[in-house]
This record gives structure tokens, sequence and C-alpha cells, in this order.
């Protein structure tokens, strides 16, 4: 396994909770992770696709998957 498609599963200072780290996001529509305690779902499938959540005061919260990458994310809720 090449050091590019390495997963590691870090501990978030922050939340003190494990985080996907260097793994790939999911690239289907509606697909959820979650960051931060809270769930981002995938819109707009091909071209410009963006993570769309709330932020902790229900504001819509727009991400990039680099945003998410540098964040950490999880496939479940932890």
């Amino acid at each position: 396994m090449s050091a590019d498609t390495a997963t590691a599963i870090a501990e978030d200072p922050v939340t003190d909770r494990r985080t996907t780290k260097g793994a790939s996001l999911p690239t289907a529509p509606c697909s959820v992770v979650w960051s931060g305690g809270h769930a981002y779902v995938l819109e707009g499938g091909h071209g410009r696709s963006r993570w769309v959540g709330v932020d902790d005061r229900g504001r819509p919260t727009l991400m990039s998957h680099a945003d998410l990458q540098r964040r950490g994310w999880s496939r479940t809720r932890l």
C-alpha cells in the first residue's frame, strides 16, 4: 500500500474523537460524512460538488473536499 492511499485514524484534540485523515472522501451524490459533530451531505455529483451542513447555530455551511480533508471526517457519528 502506498503512502498516498493509506488511511490514518487520528485523535482529534479539539473534540476528543477519532477522524479519518488521508482517506478519500466519498464521491457519490447524497453521501454523508461527519466532521466536528456535524453531518455534511455531498450535493452536485458532477462538476462542482460541495459538502453542505449546518454550524452550531443552525446556519447553512458549505465546504469543499479540501476543507473536510483538513478538518478531518468520519463516515459514522462518533
